[in-house]
């Protein structure tokens, strides 16, 4: 099922729908991405999201819910991919958008435009995405190292891996790394 279908539509009066992680799963079921082989070595489940035209992972285990994007309260000098902070049940949530951050060329807010909430070291913060395409489990055989580039061609730090997935290559990344780096501002730093 693709995920595009399953998120929350937006209703007029701008309420907002969630989704946790659990529920995305169970309505989805886990795709499984073996090979004919069955492969029997170690698992692990990733969130799949889609930013332009790349799809990406992350490990589903920082995946608190997924919620339908809603305009976030600016906050003054703050970098522009920090869009802004919205309130989640009691918790002040900042919310990042990916897509600015990660460079990609055309930024648009639309129905499938989503909000993926992440629980990073303790604290509970929002990623905008264009779309959550799937859950999938894979095995640790099929992630494959990302490519050496040099530092100035790619900003590849937060890039863990690639898997291929029938005819779908998804780029894996650390999404506590990327979230927690002293650029992004949004955790403090402990020597």
């Amino acid at each position: 099922m693709n995920m595009a279908q399953a998120t929350p539509a937006k209703s007029a009066s701008n309420n907002m729908g969630s989704m946790s992680a659990a529920t995305l799963k169970q309505m989805m079921g886990t795709n499984v991405a073996h090979d004919k082989a069955q492969n029997t070595g170690p698992t692990k489940e990733f969130l799949t999201f889609r930013l332009g035209a790349e799809e990406y992972g992350i490990d589903i285990l920082r995946v608190q819910e997924i919620r339908s994007y809603e305009e976030p309260t600016r906050i003054a000098n703050s970098p522009k991919f920090i869009k802004g902070v919205v309130n989640l049940r009691g918790v002040i949530v900042p919310v990042v958008d990916l897509r600015i951050k990660l460079g990609c060329e055309k930024v648009e807010y639309n129905g499938f435009t989503v909000v993926i909430v992440l629980n990073v070291k303790g604290r509970v913060v929002g990623a905008v995405v264009d779309s959550v395409s799937d859950v999938l489990e894979l095995p640790e055989s099929d992630l494959k190292p990302a490519p050496e580039m040099s530092s100035h061609a790619a900003d590849d730090a937060y890039v863990t891996g690639i898997a291929s997935v029938g005819d779908r290559m998804l780029i894996m990344m650390d999404i506590q790394a990327l979230m927690s780096s002293p650029d992004m501002g949004l955790m403090e730093n402990v020597a």
